[in-house]
C-alpha cells in the first residue's frame, strides 16, 4: 500500500509571514502606495488563494489591478525568500527525515508559483519531498490540488496536514484524512486529530492507523 502525507506550508511546515510582510512592503514602497502589510493582517490571509489575498489587501482597487499589484508584491517575495528563508518549526527535518523512510511526502498550497521551490531551496529540504502543486501553478482549489497529487501519485491511502480551516475543507473536499497543525495560524472543529507540534506527527499517524485497524 502506497501511503502519503501530504502538507499545507505556512503555519504548517513554516512561519514566514513576517519575511512575507518584510517583502511586501518594500514594493509597495517602491511603488509609492499607501497599503502597509502588518504580522496580524498577514495571518489572515495566510491560506487564502492569491485572488482572494489580492481582494483583501487591495480594497480600492480595481480586480485586476489588485491582481498585478499583488503578482509584483510576490514575485519579489520569491526572491527575498530563496535568499533569506524563514523559521521552519522546531523539529521538522528530523521528522521529515523519519517520514520519509515509509510515506510519499507531497506539498499542496494556495500560493504562487515558486513560492514552494523558495522554501525547499533555502532550507535545503527537496530530498524530502516527491511532488509539489500550488495555486499559481494551475488555478486550481486546495481540494482539487490534494485529489490532483492523490491520483497523479497512485496513493493508497493519504492524509493532509494543515492548520486553518480551509485545510480541513480541502481535506474533506478531496476526500481524505486530516490533521490539525494546532501550533499553526487557524482553528478547526473540535475533535479533529491534531499535534501540538510537528514532531508529535509520527506519533499521531501510528494512533491514527491503529485507529483505522479497530474499526
Amino acid at each position: 500500500m502506497k501511503k502519503g502525507i501530504l502538507f499545507d506550508l505556512d503555519g504548517t511546515l513554516w512561519d514566514s509571514s513576517k519575511e512575507v510582510a518584510a517583502s511586501w512592503n518594500i514594493v509597495l514602497e517602491k511603488l509609492d502606495l499607501d497599503y502597509r502589510v502588518d504580522l496580524p493582517m498577514m495571518h489572515r490571509m495566510m491560506g487564502h488563494t492569491m485572488d482572494e489575498i489580492a481582494s483583501m489587501l487591495f480594497v480600492h482597487e480595481e480586480k485586476e489591478r489588485g491582481i498585478a499589484l499583488l503578482a509584483m508584491c510576490t514575485d519579489y517575495e520569491n526572491e527575498y525568500l530563496r535568499k533569506y528563508g524563514a523559521p521552519l518549526y522546531e523539529g521538522l527535518a528530523e521528522t521529515l527525515a523519519i517520514l520519509k523512510k515509509d510515506h510519499f511526502l507531497g506539498i499542496v498550497s494556495n500560493c504562487q508559483a515558486g513560492y514552494i521551490e523558495a522554501f525547499l531551496d533555502h532550507h535545503n529540504l527537496h530530498v524530502f519531498f516527491d511532488d509539489i502543486e500550488c495555486f499559481g501553478n494551475n488555478h486550481l482549489e486546495k481540494g482539487a490540488n490534494i485529489r490532483l497529487m492523490v491520483q497523479r501519485n497512485h496513493l493508497d491511502q493519504a492524509v493532509y496536514v494543515g492548520d486553518t480551516m480551509g485545510d480541513y475543507m480541502a481535506a474533506r473536499d478531496a476526500g481524505i484524512s486530516f490533521i490539525h497543525a494546532a501550533y499553526g495560524f487557524g482553528t478547526v472543529p473540535e475533535g479533529t486529530p491534531f499535534i501540538p507540534t510537528i514532531r508529535e506527527l509520527p506519533k499521531a499517524l501510528l494512533l491514527s492507523a491503529t485507529d483505522i485497524e479497530n474499526e
